[in-house]
């Protein structure tokens, strides 16, 4: 488990400035070149106000969309409620970051999940993406791990 935030916010194509604007204006910037870093690369690095680093995503892909509207609400206690993306499509932001950490959250998921996971629906929404990286090996990864 990383101690950090993750967010997306669906800014489209060419709607990004204005949403790096806001955020940078509530948060305290992680890089002194933030905004540029984040018009370079589609993510805004900040920090809360405890510290917690926090990424927040541009979204614009078709896929991000869809993850979107598949979003639901979690309780998190005392009447606040956290929106978050499926079960699935965590798989699929996680398997298509690629990073070691990412593959442990990964296995933590279909662990919790337990047999529960639309496996169809994850190879449908990773199978273009991971062809957009020229990525042959995390396919057959993921499916060892949901084979268990």
């Amino acid at each position: 488990m990383t101690r950090d935030v993750d967010v997306s916010f669906l800014s489209g194509w060419g709607g990004e400035e204005p949403v790096i604007d806001v955020v940078l204006d509530r948060f305290e910037p992680r890089r002194r070149d933030a905004r540029e870093f984040a018009l370079r690369h589609r993510v805004v690095l900040v920090k809360a106000s405890n510290d917690v680093p926090v990424d927040v995503a541009l979204g614009a892909m078709p896929f991000e969309e869809r993850a979107a509207g598949r979003a639901s609400d979690f309780a998190v206690g005392d009447g606040e409620v956290l929106r978050t993306c499926s079960a699935e499509d965590l798989v699929v932001f996680k398997v298509f970051a690629g990073r070691p950490q990412d593959w442990v959250d990964v296995e933590g998921v279909v662990i919790r999940q337990a047999g529960r996971l639309d496996r169809e629906q994850i190879v449908e929404e990773l199978e273009p993406l991971l062809a957009l990286k020229e990525d042959a090996d995390s396919m057959p990864r993921l499916e060892a791990l949901l084979a268990g």
